[in-house]
């Protein structure tokens, strides 16, 4: 007799992170604490986002997300695709593509070290986890040149 085992597994733990552009084309990246043992990726340069809220969806997880971490609402913003971060959280993270040309440094961050824009030719010498650079690469690879 087949049983049905698919029922019993938990549902997949769920993230959302928006990569954002400003007009000249720079990334909008997030320097992480350094708290090994605490969070994913402590020290890594990354893009804003985080966690699903239990019965939230992606998108409402990156409007939230972009709010606490940095008071920030983009323009444009545009679901892309799905990337598992499977050697950090787990999570399968749901890629947005958004637009904002503000000052960085003004934004009040509460969490993390800091905001700063990167020419995407500069993001080769940062530290970044592996998923969100490939995140970022296939995103880069569908825009105009």
């Amino acid at each position: 007799m087949h049983q049905n085992t698919t029922a019993a597994l938990p549902a997949t733990a769920r993230g959302a992170v928006a990569i954002i552009a400003n007009r000249r084309g720079e990334l909008l990246l997030h320097l992480r604490d350094d708290l090994p043992g605490v969070i994913a990726w402590p020290n890594h340069w990354s893009v804003l986002g985080g966690g699903c809220d239990p019965g939230e969806d992606p998108r409402e997880a990156i409007v939230r997300e972009l709010d606490e971490e940095a008071g920030l609402t983009v323009d444009g913003l545009t679901e892309l695709f799905d990337i598992r971060d499977q050697h950090g959280s787990g999570q399968l993270i749901t890629f947005f593509a958004a637009s904002w040309d503000g000052d960085e440094t003004a934004l009040p961050l509460a969490e993390g070290v800091k905001l700063q824009f990167f020419a995407p030719e500069h993001l080769g010498i940062l530290t970044i986890p592996p998923f969100i650079r490939d995140g970022i690469h296939r995103h880069l690879a569908t825009r105009p040149a």
